[in-house]
């Protein structure tokens, strides 16, 4: 089992940027996928982006598509989702999700496909 720890939530402005970082510890992550989904108030968990952790296309949500973006940093075993053009209704908890298994074909994930979660971090976008 690997262990997730997510960071660099917070409050910002629509319009403005955030960061928020994963780092993966236990585990040789060759074989593993990540992904980012999200939790509103009184709504379900939603897929955000996902991508394997070597190689492979990142895959997003329509609303995030354009906006989010997946990148890695390899000796940190970290993923990091870039946030730009943050809009109030991006307004969740994060979760960083991880799976033993690479991304397939599809471009949509949902929390069954992942079997291993961090504690999630919280972000605000103020109008």
């Amino acid at each position: 089992q690997v262990q997730l720890v997510e960071s660099g939530g917070g409050l910002v402005q629509a319009g403005g940027s955030l960061r928020l970082s994963c780092v993966a510890s236990g585990r040789t992550l060759s074989s593993y996928a990540m992904g980012w989904f999200r939790q509103a108030p009184g709504k379900e968990r939603e897929f955000v982006a996902a991508a394997s952790w070597i190689g492979g296309n990142a895959y997003y949500a329509d609303s995030v598509k354009g906006r989010f973006t997946i990148s890695r940093e390899y000796a940190k075993k970290t993923m990091y989702l870039q946030m730009n053009s943050l809009k109030p209704e991006d307004t969740a908890v994060y979760y960083c999700a991880a799976r033993p298994t690479r991304l397939g074909g599809s471009a949509y994930y949902t929390s069954a496909d992942f079997g291993s979660w961090g504690q999630g971090t919280q972000v605000t976008v103020s109008s």
